[in-house]
C-alpha cells in the first residue's frame, strides 16, 4: 500500500515546479526550516578574540579643549611632559581616572602623554591615589575589552603602576577582579605561533600574554590573602607565584 508522501512525490515527479531544486538555505530555529527543499544556515563566527576598534576617549577630547595642566614639550632627549602645576595638589579623583580613561588611545601625542601622565601621577600620589580605585575599575575594563594587542599592554602596565604605587591599592582591587579579569583570562595563554621567527615584541616587553602573566603574579603578591583564590576562580590556569 502506498502511502499519502510516496503518492504525492509519484504525482508531482513530471511537475516543473515540484522538480528537485538546489535548497534553500534558511535561518536556523524559524518556520522556514521547516518547509521543503531548505538547508539551515550555519551560525555566525562569535569573535571571541576580535579587536574592538574603540571610539575617541574622553582624555582626547578634554586634552584638546585645555583642560589639563600639561604641556607636551621637546629637548634634546625628546618629548616630555611638563605640569603647570604641582602633581600632589591635583584633583586625583578628577584626573587620574580621565588619564586611565585614555588608555584605548593608540595614536600619538596621546598615547604619549597618557602613559607620561599616569606614571607621574602615581608616583606623586601617594595617599590620594587608594580613595580613587574605584573610579579606575571602568576605564580599565573599556581598554581591555578592546582586545587589541597594544592597548592591552599599556593597559597591564599601567595597573603594575598602580598596585605598586601605594600601600592597599593591591587589595583594593581584589573585590573588582570578576570586571577586569575576564579578558586577562581569555588572552592569558595567547601567544603568538611563529614557528621558528622571532616574536620581536617579547624583547621589547611588549608581549600581551607575558605581561598578563605579571600582573596577575603582581595582583597576588600585592592583593593580600584573598587575592590568590579571587584570581584562580576568574583565571582557573594560574598557578600562585606565591605557594610554588
Amino acid at each position: 500500500m502506498v502511502n499519502e508522501t510516496e503518492f504525492w512525490t509519484e504525482i508531482r515527479k513530471d511537475i516543473p515546479q515540484y522538480k528537485k531544486r538546489k535548497p534553500r538555505v534558511v535561518p536556523a530555529f524559524t518556520i522556514q526550516a521547516l518547509q521543503e527543499n531548505t538547508v539551515v544556515a550555519k551560525p555566525p563566527r562569535y569573535g571571541l578574540y576580535k579587536p574592538r576598534p574603540p571610539k575617541p576617549s574622553t582624555f582626547r577630547q578634554f586634552y584638546e579643549r585645555g583642560v589639563f595642566p600639561v604641556s607636551l614639550e621637546n629637548d634634546s632627549f625628546g618629548a616630555k611632559l611638563s605640569w603647570k602645576v604641582n602633581i600632589e595638589d591635583l584633583d586625583f579623583h578628577h584626573y587620574l581616572p580621565l588619564f586611565f580613561d585614555g588608555l584605548t588611545e593608540t595614536e600619538q601625542p596621546y598615547k604619549f602623554l597618557v602613559e607620561q601622565g599616569i606614571s607621574d601621577m602615581l608616583e606623586h600620589g601617594g595617599p590620594k591615589i587608594l580613595p580613587v580605585v574605584p573610579q579606575l575599575i571602568i576605564p580599565i575594563k573599556k581598554a581591555l575589552n578592546t582586545k587589541i594587542p597594544e592597548i592591552i599592554c599599556t593597559t597591564m602596565r599601567a595597573i603594575q603602576k598602580l598596585v605598586t604605587s601605594a600601600e592597599c591599592v593591591g587589595e583594593a582591587l581584589v573585590p573588582y577582579f570578576r570586571q577586569i579579569l575576564p579578558v586577562l583570562n581569555l588572552l592569558k595563554d595567547r601567544n603568538l605561533n611563529l614557528g621558528e621567527g622571532i616574536d620581536y615584541s617579547q624583547q621589547r616587553g611588549e608581549n600581551a600574554a607575558d605581561l598578563i602573566q605579571e600582573t596577575l603574579e603582581l595582583l597576588e603578591v600585592y592583593g593580600g590573602g584573598d587575592a590568590f583564590i579571587n584570581i584562580k576562580y576568574m583565571v582557573p590556569t594560574y598557578e600562585s607565584c606565591m605557594m610554588n
